[in-house]
């Protein structure tokens, strides 16, 4: 008898084949995530969740499911899940890590590129019809070759970012929990502390997870600190900058600009002040957002819901607990 596994969204079809060959699926068709109901009813019966970052696998909908053995989380992160209440349910849970490093970090630089030679507000001057001829004052941007990006986060991504700077020459400052001797040795970063992360950076660089002490880590008084007509970037996690005081940093002119490929809430709500500004470079959480990375994605979240089902220790589980018992 087959498994009955539940996706909560459209995925590509190679992550879809390797699930069909051992389990009858369901699949939610529609765009916005499934209404709470519907994902109590669906999981009831389910041997196996596929999850999407946007779904809520609260403590409820676990619970709910009888017969569930695993929720493979089609992201890295995973703060959309109750770890706890899987854990305690015996349930695995499993992420995506690693697949959307070199993806993500594409992004990062092309919204540092963007924000920096202010490309939107280019793109919408000649569309509108203002370009009349060359000026020498006309939309004048920022150096990226040879300035200073900091980097809030060290890890996969930001080690990665930091390569792409080292070929523009930047200097490379990092404030992380621990030391990465790697991005030292190769790239000659230096490890700082977060004040001096914010006064000495021209480019700050967000790559963080969203945890209690990252929460809102750039508030108010971390702009204030920040170099004057300095830009931020932000592909990790939108809860950790303050939007409303990012607002008033960038309308004050204290920023010169900003690149967020994550808000909060997601999407953010149209009366945001945030979506009003020039200097605002703005995209729909695309991080891993290429036909490659996420196409590995869902063959990856295939594997570990797959390998789960079938008794196995999937591929990449973060409860490992429930193996270390």
């Amino acid at each position: 008898m087959k498994f009955n596994v539940y996706i909560t969204r459209k995925i590509p079809d190679e992550g879809v084949k390797l699930i069909k060959d051992i389990a009858e699926i369901r699949v939610w068709e529609g765009q916005l995530p499934p209404p709470k109901d519907v994902l109590l009813k669906e999981i009831k019966d389910a041997d196996g969740l596929l999850a999407l970052l946007t779904d809520k696998i609260d403590s409820e909908v676990i619970e709910a499911g009888e017969r569930l053995k695993v929720i493979s989380n089609y992201a890295v992160g995973y703060d959309n899940i109750d770890i706890g209440a899987a854990t305690q349910k015996g349930v695995m849970v499993t992420n995506t890590p690693g697949v959307l490093t070199e993806t993500t970090a594409d992004l990062a630089f092309a919204l540092m590129m963007a924000c920096a030679r202010r490309i939107v507000e280019a793109d919408k001057f000649v569309r509108t019809g203002r370009w009349k001829t060359w000026e020498p004052m006309l939309l004048l941007g920022r150096d990226i070759y040879g300035s200073t990006l900091g980097l809030a986060g060290a890890g996969r991504i930001g080690t990665a970012v930091a390569r792409r700077a080292a070929g523009f020459g930047m200097k490379i400052l990092y404030y992380n929990q621990s030391r990465n001797e790697k991005i030292e040795k190769e790239l000659g970063a230096e490890l700082v502390s977060f004040d001096r992360l914010l006064e000495q950076s021209d480019f700050i660089s967000i790559h963080l997870p969203l945890t209690h002490e990252t929460k809102h880590l750039f508030n108010k008084s971390a702009f204030e600190k920040m170099k004057h007509g300095s830009i931020l970037i932000n592909t990790a996690r939108g809860a950790i900058v303050e939007e409303s005081a990012l607002y008033e940093a960038l309308k004050a002119g204290k920023l010169a600009a900003a690149g967020l490929d994550v808000m909060d809430p997601e999407p953010p709500f149209t009366d945001n002040p945030l979506l009003k500004l020039d200097n605002v470079v703005l995209a729909p959480h695309i991080g891993s957002a290429s036909i490659a990375t996420r196409t590995r994605m869902a063959v990856m979240a295939a594997e570990n819901l797959v390998a789960a089902l079938k008794g196995k220790i999937p591929p990449n589980l973060v409860n490992r607990v429930l193996i270390d018992r």
